[in-house]
């Protein structure tokens, strides 16, 4: 069968190559055409546009390019009838998606939606949208299938959360050779994600390296994000206490002590490594009091929302600066806050559902369209 695959995201493009892989063992004449990014290219098929193309962060940003994202649209829907597949597969990116499931649907086109909009979080409207144009949603967080199927009678499939089988599936590190691999001492690592895209990193990195100076027997690690390149973090670093390894952000939290984390699927990563962590986030200010209004909710971190209470710290816009962060990166830490972190870390991972769940979807997917 023919599978026409959309992620636009480094997050959406491991999801989705994960999904690939059990597609292929569910179905042998698989046949991929997809936009996403390296890790869906290595499962095989014909990569259309890379996510490093697609990626706008924030309302202003979105507003700058919307020539790009048009043009995008446009080629995509000829792109889709050239190809003319079995299903698309729509993965999170719903501003882009959800234009294209909407065209689709009306073409005739079977959609299939894996890893649902957060429209629990805003534009709850969107659900009337989602209802029309989506054939079977694939939803990944335990609270999502009440919200649809009970709040919005829109039957969903809840396959557990795909993070437990990437993280659960990748090989074990051994700490004292990673260290020395990447030129690293033996101080305890406290591991810096500032994110994915330029423009976020360029207003997180700057405050999360301004606290290194008060933390001399720990050495920091930026993890550097495969959709940038080494040239672009080297910049920020101005000190002997900072260290950037590229690609291999798994690799740095699996033996971090603790992080500073951007707000986003890393803040949930993070957690199921079992690594105490703040929680950051700063956007432009024209995107943050849009988002302020607009948002209805208690909490930014996934952890946080999952559990529905604060498991960890959030510093969000102004309380994102140098003197929260110190205090907040000492309370974690303190050894007396650690093992209650570390039991609320493994409730998250029950609630989460169990592993398998690129398998599981990718089951219904086939024997839907069989």
């Amino acid at each position: 069968m023919k599978y026409y695959i959309i992620a636009g995201e480094a997050s959406g493009d491991l999801h989705a190559s994960n999904l690939m892989k059990a597609l292929k063992e569910v179905d042998e004449n698989a046949d991929f055409r997809f936009w996403g990014g390296d890790l869906m290219e290595s499962q095989g098929g014909i990569l259309v546009k890379h996510y490093k193309e697609l990626a706008f962060m924030g309302f202003s940003e979105v507003i700058m390019n919307l020539k790009t994202i048009f043009r995008n649209i446009k080629f995509c829907k000829k792109d889709i009838e050239t190809y003319n597949p079995d299903v698309i597969i729509f993965v999170d990116y719903p501003g882009f998606n959800m234009r294209i499931a909407e065209w689709a649907k009306k073409e005739g086109y079977r959609t299939n939606y894996y890893i649902s909009p957060q429209i629990w979080a805003w534009k709850e409207n969107r659900i009337k949208k989602i209802k029309r144009d989506v054939d079977e949603m694939y939803v990944i967080l335990p609270f999502e299938k009440d919200f649809y199927t009970k709040k919005h009678d829109f039957p969903v499939h809840f396959v557990g959360h795909p993070l437990l089988d990437a993280i659960d599936s990748r090989p074990q590190v051994d700490i004292t050779t990673f260290k020395r691999e990447n030129g690293l001492d033996k101080r305890p690592v406290i591991a810096l994600l500032p994110g994915s895209r330029k423009q976020e990193i360029e207003k997180m990195l700057n405050v999360m390296l301004s606290v290194t100076s008060e933390f001399r027997e720990y050495q920091f690690v930026i993890a550097g994000a495969p959709s940038q390149d080494k040239d672009f973090y080297e910049h920020f670093i101005k000190t002997s206490n900072i260290s950037l390894i590229m690609n291999k952000t798994y690799d740095i939290l699996s033996i971090s002590h603790a992080a500073l984390v951007t707000s986003g699927t890393a803040t949930l990563e993070t957690a199921l490594f079992k690594v105490p962590e703040v929680v950051c986030y700063k956007g432009s200010f024209i995107s943050y009091h849009i988002a302020k209004r607009i948002i209805n909710l208690d909490f930014i971190s996934l952890v946080n929302l999952i559990m529905n209470r604060e498991v960890v710290k959030e510093l969000i816009q102004n309380d994102f600066n140098t003197k929260n962060l110190k205090t907040e990166l000492h309370k974690i830490l303190d050894e007396s806050n650690r093992a209650r972190i570390f039991e609320d870390y493994f409730e998250l991972e029950k609630k989460l559902g169990g592993r398998g769940a690129s398998n599981k979807t990718a089951e219904l997917i086939y024997n839907n369209i069989k």
